[in-house]
């Protein structure tokens, strides 16, 4: 008997430690509630100031079995549309029967943006979406935008992807930045990701200092900000929307998902990055006027090496830019048109290894 006890006892015991496997529960994001295992399209509201309202189409797809939240914005520039096109595909093709955890599609970030062709800024208020996190609620348009999705999309996700496209007048050779350093998270688990998108090159930015994090700040350093693992892709120049630009961007997602747990199979296969970065450095801009590249597009620069000129609007030669460092050329503008403080080219700094 006393044995017979003994063992009830144990069997209890083992049930009570046994967890019960969690059931997957509605996905709420901007008072808009999800069901497992569906997926629904719907607008954040912009509400409207004194220039006016707009909203950010999203798509929810929230898997049959619960795990991690993964957002993927797209459009924070409008004019860089291998993004914007990506996101499209992407919503067809995920299907939330298969998934386990939510993706956050952000379509379009930037409407006004898209809809204007405006390369980098919002034509409505004239700023720039990737330089005004976390936003103002009550703030400008552009600034409203950043603050929702700040709060709405950054904040309920377990995984950032800041997904661009080279916009108008610059070139671009693809690559996928990654944010380590002590203010990061999860650094090994960002580079996991970074790598399945089969990119040639992959920066590593170390945040080292909250001012990093501040300056200027874009989407991605509001997920350093708020905590989430984060990448920044950039694939596509020109305001390119070719279809391979397309394509490479739904694989490395997809790679993604897989990556985090958030889809079962093999992942696509992707050749290893060609080159390692430790960071970037700036060839900038002193003067304004017409720019003239002395050879655009991604290659290797020596110290020292001629990058541009530019020339005043009557014509005459009033600066050099020479590269400041031995690297390469990531991307940068073509021009004509160039600004005093513009960034030139931005010039990844080679590392063998992170």
């Amino acid at each position: 008997m006393k044995t017979f006890r003994l063992l009830l006892a144990a069997l209890l015991f083992a049930m009570l430690a046994t967890p019960v496997s969690a059931e997957p529960l509605p996905f709420t994001i901007a008072n808009e509630s999800i069901t497992p295992g569906s997926r629904k399209d719907f607008r954040i509201p912009v509400p409207e100031g004194s220039d006016g309202s707009t909203f950010i189409p999203v798509t929810v797809i929230h898997g049959a079995k619960p795990g991690p939240v993964l957002a993927v914005v797209a459009g924070v520039h409008g004019f860089e549309f291998a993004s914007i096109l990506a996101a499209e595909r992407l919503a067809e093709r995920v299907d939330p029967a298969a998934l386990s955890g939510t993706l956050v599609l952000v379509r379009i970030a930037n409407i006004n943006g898209f809809e204007g062709r405006s390369p980098n800024v919002n034509p409505v208020d004239r700023k720039n979406l990737n330089r005004v996190f976390p936003g103002n609620p009550h703030g400008t348009q552009t600034e409203r935008i950043a603050d929702l999705i700040a709060r709405e999309v950054v904040a309920c996700s377990d995984f950032l992807m800041d997904v661009h496209s080279g916009d108008g007048a610059e070139f671009l050779d693809a690559f996928v930045g990654v944010y380590g350093g002590p203010l990061a998270t999860d650094f090994s688990l960002a580079l996991q990701v970074a790598r399945g998108f089969g990119f040639p090159n992959i920066v590593r930015y170390s945040m080292d200092t909250q001012e990093q994090i501040d300056r200027g700040r874009s989407l991605n350093r509001q997920g350093v900000a708020m905590g989430k693992p984060t990448i920044l892709v950039e694939i596509g120049q020109n305001g390119s929307r070719e279809e391979a630009h397309v394509a490479a961007i739904v694989t490395g997602v997809e790679n993604g998902l897989v990556a985090l747990g958030m889809v079962q199979g093999p992942i696509h296969d992707v050749p290893p990055p060609a080159r390692l970065f430790e960071g970037t450095a700036s060839a900038t801009a002193s003067s304004e006027g017409v720019f003239h590249p002395a050879k655009p597009g991604p290659r290797a620069l020596e110290k020292g090496e001629l990058i541009g000129t530019i020339r005043d609007y009557a014509g005459r030669e009033i600066e050099q830019i020479l590269s400041p460092i031995n690297g390469y050329a990531l991307y940068g503008i073509t021009g004509p048109p160039v600004e005093a403080g513009d960034a030139v080219v931005t010039i990844g700094v080679p590392v063998n290894a992170f």
